[in-house]
């Protein structure tokens, strides 16, 4: 079970991973890895909430999707934290999906499901998982028994969350995600995930905290 309402400060090795915040999206793009796509106003009011959250903890490392919307949402957060040089990682990338430029009701029409009959050179969940677990596992070594935060998007945190749960990573339980007593709502724009690790076990499955500063705002 997801423990909720705190961000963990303890001995073991924690990765936040903080959905970016609110897009300016005027015209209902399912944007994907398209460039340009900025936050929007009440996105920047998410991030800089989302930021102060982390003003009073100590964070060792924090790295960034290379998108705009994510690198925006990562330099509210070092605003409180100057000592840490801001990474990039492509491995915590936006999906790589066919839906992308298209309009957000054809992808509503499919309940959010971007992978059921798709082309293979596109992602799957089984894809996404995987280079999830690739970034936590360099991070994990990278930042052992300290805390690391890193900024990406909804299906990275989903997956790693039904993984965590042991729940199969497939894109039913993405559709009815918030009925399988996990969380009760899909990873929220600017909320912070942190799977802690106890040991260095490349296999190990981690607790799980779950955190949405700006649900008052919602």
């Amino acid at each position: 079970m997801v423990k909720t309402g705190f961000i963990p400060q303890n001995e073991t090795t924690r990765i936040s991973l903080v959905r970016h915040a609110k897009v300016h999206n005027p015209s209902n793009i399912f944007y994907g890895r398209l460039p340009r796509f900025s936050l929007s106003p009440s996105g920047h009011l998410e991030a800089t909430q989302t930021a102060q959250a982390f003003k009073h903890l100590m964070i060792d490392d924090l790295i960034t999707s290379p998108l705009l919307r994510c690198r925006q949402t990562a330099k509210q957060i070092l605003k409180y934290h100057q000592h840490i040089k801001l990474r990039q990682s492509r491995l915590i990338n936006e999906v790589l999906t066919p839906f992308q430029g298209k309009t957000t009701n054809v992808v509503d029409a499919r309940n959010g499901d971007v992978y059921t009959g798709i082309d293979p050179t596109y992602e799957q969940p089984k894809d996404i998982l995987f280079r999830a677990q690739r970034f936590l596992y360099r991070i994990r070594i990278k930042c052992f028994k300290k805390h690391a935060v890193a900024v990406t998007h909804g299906d990275i945190v989903l997956f790693m969350l039904l993984w965590a749960s042991n729940m199969p990573t497939t894109p039913q339980n993405k559709i009815k995600f918030t009925t399988l007593n996990i969380i009760d709502e899909y990873p929220a724009t600017s909320s912070i995930t942190t799977f802690c690790y106890a040991t260095d076990r490349k296999d190990e499955r981690p607790s799980v905290t779950y955190f949405n500063p700006n649900r008052q705002l919602a």
